[in-house]
């Protein structure tokens, strides 16, 4: 019996149709192959790049209901720093870090957090690169990979305040949440159970952020002072006033006149504020007491800056071109 034309037409097509469907699944299957395969070798990339020095990077900042915490990642580059994909990803950890059990605890003064529970938990990064969710750990190795830097997450810190607020400044943002240097200070107001005083707590502490960025203090108070390192100091002075030539009473007292400038550049409260230098900080909290009558008190503060402690290297770019050009 013949087979009729237009069944056998229809069952060429079906057949053509059916490979060409099943050619575009093998396609499929060897590009995801392919891909995974490229991501694995950009992870183990990452890996072997985890040896250079990375010392640029950002800091990210995300405030809680009683506080704020603060991250930095670390990239090579500043142009990585600048990239949306990392810049993601430092949003990304630092709202993870607001939202460990950890930032529970108040802790007026700066905390450490523990990077091991960060790394643990679960982000999803705001970026077409990386679309699915994953543990801060293998976000850091991904966008590692992608950029080609070592990236890392050097260190994490938290401050709250359980009767105050704690005030954030970020110096020149690239973006909200986003700098290279950070000041935090916790603040907060005797007896103020209802929180009336919030407003004048929050123009003081956005001040105070301001003024541990600009100023660089190392302690809050003169009795905060590290012993070793007013003896450390002491000893300088005693050395520089020494070569005067003067009587010991007289080198004595350059000696306290001087620990005594050290105290103002050193000390928080003892420190000339830099928005009215006429004015030192403790006397800025004496005159907001008296203008709210209740006493307000600095708790804890904090200024970090991107790759501070890191040994950078110093690159001559001209040998690197000249090299490259061989």
């Amino acid at each position: 019996m013949p087979l009729n034309p237009s069944f056998l037409k229809t069952s060429i097509l079906v057949g053509f149709l059916t490979y060409l469907k099943e050619a575009e699944l093998g396609l499929i299957r060897i590009k995801e192959d392919a891909f995974t395969e490229l991501r694995k070798k950009g992870l183990a990339a990452a890996t072997k790049k985890s040896s250079r020095v990375a010392a640029e990077g950002l800091l990210g900042l995300a405030h809680f209901e009683k506080g704020a915490a603060v991250i930095e990642i670390n990239s090579e580059t500043d142009f990585v720093a600048r990239n949306d994909l990392f810049q993601s990803l430092v949003l990304s950890v630092a709202k993870a870090a607001s939202t460990l059990k950890a930032v529970q605890q108040f802790s007026s003064k700066p905390a450490a957090l523990d990077l091991h529970d960060l790394e643990l938990v679960n982000v999803k990064l705001d970026h077409a690169s990386i679309t699915r969710e994953l543990c801060v750990r293998d976000a850091v190795s991904e966008v590692a990979a992608i950029t080609g830097e070592n990236v890392r997450l050097r260190r994490a810190f938290y401050m709250s305040s359980q009767r105050g607020i704690v005030s954030s400044y970020l110096h020149m943002s690239p973006a909200s949440g986003l700098s290279r240097l950070a000041g935090l200070v916790s603040v907060e107001v005797e007896d103020d159970q209802e929180g009336s005083h919030s407003e004048t707590l929050k123009s003081l502490g956005s001040s105070l952020a301001m003024h541990v960025v600009a100023a660089r203090p190392l302690f809050l108070s003169k009795e905060l002072v590290d012993s070793e390192v007013l003896e450390h100091e002491r000893n300088i002075c005693k050395a520089q006033a020494s070569t005067a030539g003067k009587p010991e009473n007289v080198v004595q007292k350059m000696v306290e006149g001087r620990l005594a400038k050290y105290m103002e550049e050193v000390v928080l409260l003892e420190q000339k504020y830099v928005a009215d230098e006429t004015k030192r900080i403790k006397v800025l909290l004496k005159e907001t007491a008296k203008e709210i009558g209740k006493t307000a008190k600095i708790e804890g503060f904090l200024r970090i800056e991107v790759g501070e402690g890191i040994e950078k290297l110093e690159k001559d770019f001209a040998a690197e071109v000249a090299a490259a050009a061989r």
